[in-house]
């Protein structure tokens, strides 16, 4: 059953802006919301023809981000006997579609600021041993500083791992950082 090329109703429009302002938020394309929520709000897979006509962009705009959406795997292309247009549908589930960011950009990007956090904690500690007090004084106040960097940037990827395993949350870890009595 092919949905009609027609606008889109206001609750669409409206839930397809909201969509596209929280993607934009989140450092994706606006228009990656708005299609990806006009595919999920739809009862029937739309064709990029459909798209075009009900949120008003261009051949070029829907076809890129089809493409990116297919590429997150939160859009698919299915089979609709007797159509020879390319039909779309969305991931319908949120908990794979927001795990997939989730393992795939923030957990790179947390990995990666350990690293970094690690990295300059050993520099910082062999400026420790300099024979220059100042040198020392301010390598003891960076080394303190790092250190808790290093610390939150552990939690949040304990944090991250514990969700993405499990889909749920311990808390534990996070008032025990946030309420600890010091160093």
């Amino acid at each position: 059953m092919k949905a009609a090329a027609t606008g889109a109703t206001a609750a669409e429009l409206s839930v397809s802006d909201s969509v596209g302002r929280l993607m934009e938020f989140w450092g994706f394309k606006r228009n990656m919301g708005r299609v990806w929520s006009l595919l999920y709000l739809s009862p029937a897979p739309l064709t990029a023809k459909d798209l075009r006509a009900r949120l008003g962009l261009s051949a070029g705009a829907v076809s890129m981000t089809l493409t990116e959406l297919s590429r997150w795997g939160v859009v698919r292309k299915v089979w609709i006997q007797g159509e020879r247009q390319d039909h779309f549908v969305a991931e319908v589930n949120l908990w794979k579609m927001v795990s997939r960011v989730l393992n795939e950009r923030e957990r790179a990007e947390i990995v990666s600021a350990v690293e970094t956090f690690e990295n300059a904690a050993r520099t910082v500690a062999e400026d420790k041993r300099s024979s220059d007090p100042a040198v020392r004084r301010r390598a003891a106040l960076q080394g303190e500083r790092i250190g808790q960097l290093l610390d939150l940037a552990k939690l949040g990827r304990s944090l991250l791992d514990a969700l993405l395993a499990s889909a749920k949350l311990d808390i534990g870890p996070l008032t025990r950082f946030v309420f600890r009595t010091g160093r």
